[in-house]
């Protein structure tokens, strides 16, 4: 089942709300099966969700850690608790940036959700910058070495310099965009259409609102 982005930015936004004041195991540990259901059926790289998993470990041995010293109550049912909402986080999130690009998102946003065109232009640009970002870091600390400076990834000035980079690279996009014909505030055609079936709604608003059920009647 391929589910539009809209759509999957709702389950997380309107199931994530809700998983932070809920407070049943159970139902965290029927809702992390639940995800891990759909991902299989997105055919995701598991070994990037591998990864992820693995870098939530030390936040995870943290939050134990802290109620083990300072928690009051019944400390390993809270432990457990914060735990599987840790992972319900990391998986919903999942949800989205591993199905679906940026752009897909945006487009989507742009269409159904009202999100504003310029807005929308302005974050795909800058996530298009990334490499370009990366290969000037690179460019900025070889010439550093050049004269005999050495930049490390903690100093101010090194960003400060790729700042000052990307406000040129800023002026020459808004000058590009409007050599293409984009004119703010003024309707835009589609060229990728981000078909949403009204049965999508319908899914949502059943899937944010049976959690919500589950979880006023397990709480």
């Amino acid at each position: 089942m391929r589910l539009n982005p809209s759509i999957l930015l709702g389950l997380i936004l309107g199931i994530g709300l809700q998983v932070a004041f809920a407070t049943s195991i159970p139902l965290n540990l029927i809702t992390i099966l639940l995800i891990l259901l759909f991902l299989i059926t997105q055919k995701i790289n598991w070994r990037r969700l591998g990864l992820a998993v693995l870098l939530t470990i030390p936040l995870a041995v943290g939050t134990a850690g802290s109620f083990i010293f300072f928690g009051q109550g019944n400390v390993t049912s809270t432990i457990w608790l914060q735990i599987s909402r840790l992972l319900i986080f990391l998986l919903l999130g999942t949800m989205l940036t591993m199905t679906t690009s940026v752009e897909n998102l945006l487009n989507s946003m742009v269409q159904h959700l009202k999100l504003s065109p310029t807005f929308a232009y302005g974050i795909l640009a800058a996530f298009n910058l990334l490499p370009r970002i990366k290969e000037q870091l690179q460019i900025i600390r070889y010439a550093a070495n050049l004269r005999g400076i050495t930049y490390h990834f903690w100093q101010p000035e090194l960003y400060f310099k790729v700042i000052m980079s990307a406000l040129h690279w800023s002026k020459d996009l808004a000058e590009a965009m409007t050599s293409r014909g984009f004119s703010e505030g003024y309707p835009r055609t589609q060229s990728v259409p981000s078909p949403l079936p009204y049965w999508q709604w319908l899914y949502l608003t059943l899937a944010v609102g049976s959690y919500g059920l589950a979880a006023w009647w397990l709480t």
